[in-house]
């Protein structure tokens, strides 16, 4: 069972604490998708917050607020998973990796980003055709054709397509995947 332990700490110490220059914040992890998606996301953001206000401060709402957040968190999911594909933190299972012997455990790192190259394929694919089909569709309360959500689906697969590609050029290169050797892919923070 572990404890805490607490210190004491004077005014004076959380004083000087404030004097130290703040760190410099480093940008250079993100990629120009990350962006657009924080833009998408702030839009949203403004979507909710005035659908918000004018529901229950206004008593009048604006119906497309709805709509267009909808649409825009669609975007922010699939462009957002762009950046876990090229920093590979989706969901995945590395137990198995620490018993197998290594050559298997390469083997089966490679196995699976050609799989996942494989699946953002046909992914791909798919939502061509899905787009192909609802290409005419408009939006219900705002006149905007539906397929600039598709599109942004679409694009979020293409660009997981070529950060998997990416990804497994990578680890082919280093000789190993984070499947095999999670530990240095940690981030120390200091």
């Amino acid at each position: 069972m572990s404890q805490e332990i607490h210190f004491q700490t004077t005014p004076e110490e959380i004083a000087h604490s404030f004097d130290e220059a703040p760190p410099a914040a480093d940008v250079s992890g993100y990629a120009f998708e990350d962006w657009i998606t924080f833009v998408i996301f702030w839009i949203m953001t403004g979507c909710v917050f005035l659908q918000f206000f004018t529901r229950y401060v206004l008593n009048d709402s604006y119906a497309w607020t709805e709509e267009i957040a909808t649409n825009c968190l669609i975007a922010v999911v699939f462009l957002g998973s762009v950046m876990c594909v090229r920093v590979s933190r989706h969901i995945q299972v590395d137990v198995l990796y620490h018993y197998l012997p290594p050559v298997m455990a390469r083997g089966a790192a490679i196995f699976v980003d050609l799989v996942r190259i494989g699946f953002f394929v046909y992914a791909c694919w798919l939502m061509w055709r899905y787009v192909e089909i609802v290409a005419h569709e408009r939006m219900v309360t705002v006149d905007l054709p539906r397929n600039i959500v598709f599109y942004s689906v679409m694009a979020g697969f293409v660009l997981m397509l070529i950060r998997s590609i990416q990804v497994f050029i990578a680890n082919q290169r280093r000789g190993y995947s984070v499947l095999e050797k999670p530990e240095e892919f940690q981030k120390v923070e200091g």
